[in-house]
């Protein structure tokens, strides 16, 4: 138990001095930890005092610097001042020695007029005096003439003044009438080379066209099918094509009557895809009927394109452009239409170009002229097709040049520019040219005795030629019994005559012509 206690004493003490020497230790340790601290804080202090010396110089070079670069800038702005106030000085001064000598340059050229001011003066009052004598002198000579003539001055005048008119008149007449018969035959010279040459170039097939279109057949056979039973067949398609078929004994063939050529096509299709197929029944009519009208206006779509193309026609407007197409289906007097304007468009493309002018516009002139005749919905409308044809053009934003030339290619309304007559002139020589249009032959020259017939009803007329397929009459009057104002009220008359008599295509021109003679024989 003591060894116990010992030991635990002794641990005790012996803890004891250990903790004594550790805390001793630990102290000398600290102090030198402190005393290493505070060297190295001087060694840092000491080395940022040197830092800071050499930063501190390096900005006070800089600063010098700086200073230095900003002193020479400033000099060279300095310099600069003074060269342009130095250049400005001598500027004031040269502009001083100019104005100095241009000032005294005025003063010589002043002193110089005032010199001739007063010559001029001097010499306007010697002239003065000299016109006074000399108009004392005219008077004595003008009183001597005076009785000598026995004649005023005021008399002797008017009769050299109407002498003079007289002459003048006379000269001026003389050459007047030589200039206009030498214009006018130059200019029908012109016109008829022109004229001639585009007909000659631009020469055509002309094909009638009929009411009527023969459908042709393999074998009587088809008939019987194409009529079908108690005729249901035959009444199914005349009622969908509004087309008259006209089955009788003509063999292998059926024929088709109507005035539209459109909807006659579309009998033609319809009938050869019906037998074709071989099924021909009511119900298969009418579907076969709407697809070949849809057809057909595609095709009218696509003809007007190619044609537009084919004349170099560009940016038409889709709707003019199916008018066009519309035109190969309608005739005007048995002349296809679209034929006839195709023609016109090329007429007038070649006479433009002779004439200096624009044979693009002159084309689509020619082309679009005739589309009133085309109706865009199928109503009956009172309208020229003239001025429906020029309203159409307006419409879909054609120049005013050639909605003019439509509208005014028969007289409807005043040709404004020179494309006007060129389509009118190409449009009667369309229409012209031999087998162009069809007429029957009594009928045509009843209708041009009739026209002359007329003309001879009216008192004074001497001669009546219609002329021009009917479209022109000219009467020639006897001068004696018709003037001048006659002559114009007798083309009015005449005209209305007709217009109340007779029954005509287009228009009728009536030209009067009232001719003086005077014959005498030298012998």
């Amino acid at each position: 138990m003591d060894n116990i206690i010992v030991i635990a004493a002794a641990a005790v003490v012996g803890l004891a001095i250990g903790f004594s020497i550790a805390k001793m230790m630990e102290k000398g340790k600290a102090s030198k930890t402190i005393a290493n601290a505070k060297k190295e804080a001087a060694d840092i202090l000491k080395e940022a005092n040197k830092e800071g010396e050499g930063i501190k110089k390096d900005k006070i070079f800089q600063a010098k610097e700086k200073f230095l670069e900003l002193k020479a800038e400033h000099e060279k702005v300095i310099i600069n001042k003074d060269k342009k106030i130095a250049e400005a000085e001598k500027r004031t001064r040269d502009k001083e020695s100019q104005v100095s000598s241009e000032l005294a340059k005025n003063k010589k050229l002043n002193d110089q007029l005032q010199e001739k001011i007063k010559e001029v003066d001097y010499k306007g009052e010697i002239f003065e005096k000299k016109h006074a004598e000399l108009e004392k002198l005219h008077k004595s000579q003008v009183q001597q003439l005076e009785v000598i003539s026995g004649l005023s001055a005021e008399d002797a005048k008017s009769q050299l003044l109407e002498s003079l008119k007289e002459t003048a008149k006379t000269d001026a007449m003389a050459y007047l009438q030589n200039t206009l018969e030498e214009a006018k035959l130059t200019a029908q010279q012109e016109a008829r080379k022109i004229v001639i040459n585009t007909i000659q170039r631009i020469g055509t097939e002309e094909a009638v066209e009929n009411c009527v279109s023969v459908f042709n057949l393999e074998s009587d056979d088809v008939k019987g099918r194409i009529i079908g039973r108690e005729g249901r067949n035959i009444r199914a398609l005349e009622a969908a094509t509004g087309v008259e078929i006209i089955v009788d004994d003509t063999p292998e063939a059926i024929i088709l009557s109507c005035f539209d050529s459109v909807r006659r096509e579309v009998a033609r299709l319809s009938l050869h895809r019906l037998v074709t197929d071989g099924r021909i029944h009511p119900a298969r009519i009418e579907e076969v009927v709407k697809k070949t009208e849809k057809q057909i206006n595609e095709e009218i779509a696509e003809i007007g394109k190619r044609t537009v193309i084919d004349l170099g026609i560009h940016g038409l407007h889709p709707e003019l452009i199916k008018a066009v197409g519309r035109m190969k289906y309608r005739s005007s007097y048995g002349q296809n239409l679209l034929q006839h304007s195709r023609e016109v468009a090329k007429l007038c493309g070649v006479m433009a170009a002779e004439l200096g002018l624009n044979p693009k516009i002159a084309k689509r002139a020619g082309l679009l002229h005739d589309i009133g005749k085309v109706p865009m919905a199928e109503v009956e409308v009172e309208t020229p097709h003239a001025i429906l044809g020029m309203q159409w053009a307006q419409k879909y934003g054609e120049k005013k040049e050639v909605c003019n030339a439509i509208g005014a290619h028969h007289d409807e309304i005043e040709m404004t520019t020179l494309i006007s007559p060129i389509v009118q002139v190409c449009d009667a020589i369309s229409g012209a040219r031999p087998g162009a249009r069809r007429q029957v032959l009594d009928s045509y020259i009843q209708r041009l005795k009739d026209l002359e017939d007329i003309a001879f009803g009216f008192n004074g007329v001497q001669k009546a030629y219609a002329i021009q397929a009917g479209r022109e009459l000219r009467v020639i009057v006897e001068s004696e019994k018709v003037n001048d104002d006659k002559a114009a009220e007798l083309s009015f008359e005449i005209s209305q005559k007709i217009q109340t008599d007779m029954t005509y295509p287009g228009q009728v021109k009536v030209t009067v012509i009232r001719e003086t003679r005077s014959v005498n024989v030298a012998k």
